[in-house]
């Protein structure tokens, strides 16, 4: 397919009139966000969930686990699991703002896509890609993503058509090079599925003790085909993501709900607080302490 325009202009268009101030905004389509930002950013660490995400200008860098991840305008991010990340926005500027889109990504949606375009699924043996994976996008998905921005114009088409479009994306991203992975999750015996379910154990009791062995026979697998295939999604140890999602809440209790770095170390499951201490310097590169006043003073300065 070829497009009969450049569809980017149009696109930056639309989201500059929708997402004004800086950051993520929610828009009148439920699925639909749009960020904004007009400077490169420092690293920003949280968590992402499955969705579809695509730059439709300027640039992005993103570190799971040990893998760096570039992606710029027209390139899609493809999250197929729940995952701590660091991003940073790498290209931006007053003049021309690094915009972003993403859809979230649901299972249910998923499921009637497959069952009524009769996608075939893959062999169970296709996983093990990362949980994250950057693709171009192609000329129909980016065709499909601009109509879809084109319904804020016209709210009133909202309801009837935005589902229409949203099954549409799900398509082109299920037809994908990336598209496996997804359908692998959704189906009940695969790989996908297993280490998606003890994605969501971990992050449910990430506070408490795990043995290994434990996860893994919750799951139905035995502990070394486990850790290969949660490494392969997530590029890091179960161990090493239980403790980003430990120390990415505990540094969440300290800037928003201003406790001190022992009493957030002991809420997410920390007995030590010199461990608790130096495994948040590795990661966030300050001690505790450091790090919430400079980000406090960050987020001071952006209000202004």
């Amino acid at each position: 397919m070829t497009l009969p325009f450049s569809p980017y202009q149009e696109i930056v268009s639309i989201a500059a009139r929708y997402a004004k101030a800086e950051g993520e905004v929610t828009t009148d389509i439920d699925a639909l966000r749009l960020s904004k930002r007009s400077s490169p950013s420092a690293p920003c660490h949280g968590s992402y969930h499955p969705c579809f995400a695509m730059v439709i200008q300027g640039a992005k860098s993103l570190q799971l686990g040990t893998d760096t991840i570039n992606y710029g305008a027209g390139d899609y991010l493809l999250t197929s699991f729940d995952l701590p990340v660091a991003w940073r926005v790498v290209e931006a500027s007053h003049e021309v703002p690094h915009f972003c889109i993403s859809i979230a990504i649901n299972s249910e949606k998923l499921l009637d896509v497959m069952s009524r375009a009769q996608i075939a699924r893959p062999p169970t043996a296709v996983l093990s890609q990362r949980g994250i994976v950057v693709n171009a996008a192609t000329p129909e998905l980016l065709d499909a993503t601009t109509r879809l921005l084109r319904l804020l114009d016209r709210p009133a088409d909202i309801p009837a058509m935005a589902p229409l479009i949203e099954q549409e994306i799900l398509y082109r991203i299920l037809t994908g090079p990336a598209g496996g992975q997804l359908m692998s999750i959704l189906a009940a015996d695969s790989h996908g599925n297993r280490i998606a379910r003890a994605i969501a154990w971990l992050r449910e009791n990430y506070a408490r003790p795990i043995r290994i062995e434990d996860v893994a026979e919750r799951v139905g697998m035995s502990v070394s085909s486990f850790h290969q295939h949660f490494k392969a999604v997530t590029a890091m140890t179960p161990v090493q993501y239980q403790k980003q999602l430990r120390l990415h809440e505990a540094r969440r209790l300290m800037l928003l709900e201003r406790l001190d770095a022992g009493t957030a170390s002991h809420r997410v499951g920390y007995q030590s607080p010199s461990q608790f201490s130096r495994e948040y310097a590795r990661v966030y590169g300050l001690s505790p302490a450091r790090d919430v006043e400079a980000s406090r003073e960050s987020m001071s300065t952006a209000a202004e």
